[in-house]
């Protein structure tokens, strides 16, 4: 059978992979369950839960960790930037690079070793701008 960067694949993990590459979104465990259990009825909530923490702690897909909400789950880790509303929570990619160096300019500041860097931004969407008052 074959290998996700040293896990064996299953069919529960492959069609958890496909229903999350399938859209641009970034679903919680939660909006990715319901998707699933469309293709494999008998899976359960606990199974998604621990397949999406195996497969993001051996990199084959991202975790978003959301402060105050649900870890959301991005199947793309080509090293994108993610936007997150602060009012809904919804994320959306963020496409192009960071000024080179950047790594490379923290990496003497607090004695670590760089090992990656990921970047957040926070922000209204467009929706939520559009059903807040402005100022």
């Amino acid at each position: 059978m074959a290998r996700h960067d040293g896990l064996r694949t299953t069919r529960q993990r492959t069609v958890i992979l496909d229903e999350l590459r399938s859209r641009p979104t970034h679903p919680t465990a939660d909006e990715l369950f319901r998707r699933v259990r469309r293709r494999l009825p008998r899976i359960s909530l606990g199974t998604v839960y621990r397949n999406l923490e195996l497969l993001s702690e051996h990199g084959v897909i991202q975790r978003i960790d959301v402060p105050g909400g649900q870890r959301r789950f991005d199947g793309d880790t080509d090293g994108r930037y993610h936007i997150r509303c602060v009012a809904c929570g919804r994320v959306d990619d963020l496409h192009g690079r960071p000024p080179a160096g950047l790594e490379k300019a923290f990496r003497n500041r607090a004695g670590y070793k760089v090992l990656g860097h990921r970047v957040e931004l926070l922000g209204l969407c467009p929706r939520c701008q559009k059903s807040r008052p402005q100022p």
